[in-house]
């Protein structure tokens, strides 16, 4: 997969490259990063790419040329079709389902704005979808398309040293379609101060692991993200996993 970044931080980019999940995923050439920095393309002694709204108002404004120029230069490196993304707190919400259809295309490419966005008109003409991490404010879009190209890099084949770990993640790959929270992990050493590792995960029971964890999966989501369940969706089975888990979950908050 090629993804190429839009950036008036270019130096974002290998910072980006050379870590992790992303530096590896670029080391076993699953995935490419490119950026473009749309100042090499302004003209005049200063280089500008931005500009003052019309209108009135503080800040400044991405200006077209610039950006049209740069994201020309991204399009015509590569053959493949690319899509691309504007990263936007107006934008759809990213979620795991949006992340796995983007991994699944060939190329992306990623316009990071700043200032107080950009024009408009580029928006309209050149952008194919506009998407958001949350509900706040960031400087500009590198840390966004940085969360984009990490989400999108774990689910290349042979990203990961282990490839169950992607789909075992908070809202995986679930059989039943479900967004699950992740259920809780332990590791040595067994008896702590904080805590005893609880007893099913060392029986060796398998199957008595994977009931344990999937209904630690539906209590914590029910408890902590109940958005994303809806109780009549669920199977009979997982029904009565929820609601021993609640029932546990109400005892334990009893006071003694």
């Amino acid at each position: 997969m090629r993804i190429d970044l839009v950036s008036l931080f270019p130096e974002f980019i290998a910072q980006l490259a050379a870590h992790g999940v992303v530096g590896r995923a670029v080391e076993r050439g699953l995935l490419s990063l490119h950026g473009w920095n749309p100042r090499d393309y302004a003209e005049g002694n200063y280089r500008r790419v931005d500009d003052r709204p019309f209108g009135g108002g503080p800040g400044m404004v991405m200006m077209i040329e610039p950006l049209r120029a740069a994201l020309a230069a991204a399009r015509a490196a590569d053959p493949s079709p690319a899509h691309v993304v504007y990263l936007s707190p107006q934008g759809r919400r990213l979620d795991q389902a949006r992340v796995r259809g983007l991994a699944a295309r060939e190329r992306l490419v990623l316009l990071c704005g700043r200032y107080e966005g950009v024009d408009e008109r580029l928006l309209q003409a050149e952008v194919d979808e506009e998407l958001s991490i949350g509900d706040y404010v960031l400087s500009g879009g590198e840390l966004a398309a940085a969360v984009v190209v990490d989400a999108v890099a774990r689910l290349q084949p042979g990203a990961l040293n282990d490839a169950e770990s992607a789909e075992q993640d908070s809202f995986g790959a679930d059989p039943d379609g479900l967004a699950l929270l992740d259920c809780p992990h332990y590791t040595r050493p067994v008896e702590h101060v904080l805590g005893t590792v609880p007893e099913v995960l060392l029986s060796g029971n398998h199957a008595a692991i994977a009931r344990w964890r999937r209904q630690q999966a539906l209590g914590r989501t029910w408890l902590r993200r109940p958005d994303l369940l809806d109780r009549e969706a669920l199977s009979k089975a997982d029904r009565a996993l929820l609601d021993d888990f609640l029932a546990d979950h109400h005892e334990a908050k009893k006071p003694l």
